[in-house]
């Protein structure tokens, strides 16, 4: 995967554009992006910055951000593949017991690599340095959400942004993080 030069002759220099090639599983280069939520446990315990902080310097662009309360109507969609867990009920309430971070990153490989980044959704199970093995203790407080697949991504972000809030913008760190 490398960059495409867009007209250093045309266009004046330092102008790059990456391009995302589709595979059978669905978009994947430096445009993928995914959905990732800082659940009420991370925001009360403020490892928000510390959380945004592991995207930025791994190289990902945050491309939307919202601080807000969630309804039970939303988290009940968002959580639609769980509803016959016996965790369900306890799960939207304590989603919506507080204030939620969620935010869409970009980069290549950004759904497997933040997965990597997150751990294990049991905490127990996750290695020192992801997220979850630093910073939690119990399954049912694990501070951090984040897409499984590409696929699951995109209904996500759908489910939780608009469109016209999903932000382009060049970040000239690019051409230090991709070749």
């Amino acid at each position: 995967m490398g960059s495409k030069r867009t007209g250093a002759d045309q266009h004046g220099p330092n102008l790059w554009t990456k391009q995302a090639r589709i595979e059978e599983d669905g978009w994947t280069g430096p445009n993928e992006r995914t959905f990732i939520a800082i659940k009420p446990d991370g925001v009360q315990r403020k490892l928000v910055g510390e959380i945004i902080g592991r995207f930025e310097r791994k190289g990902f662009r945050l491309v939307a951000l919202k601080f807000l309360q969630a309804s039970e109507e939303q988290l009940m969609e968002h959580y639609i593949d769980l509803r016959n867990k016996p965790f369900y009920g306890g799960l939207i309430k304590y989603m919506s017991s507080g204030p939620i971070v969620a935010m869409v990153w970009q980069g290549l490989d950004v759904v497997k690599t933040a997965r990597k980044m997150l751990g294990e959704t049991n905490p127990a199970d996750s290695m020192p340095g992801t997220i979850r093995g630093d910073y939690c203790v119990e399954v049912s407080r694990n501070v951090i959400h984040g897409s499984d697949s590409v696929e699951s991504a995109q209904k996500e972000i759908a489910l939780w942004f608009r469109q016209h809030e999903l932000l382009c913008w060049e970040d000239n760190s690019d051409r230090w993080i991709y070749e």
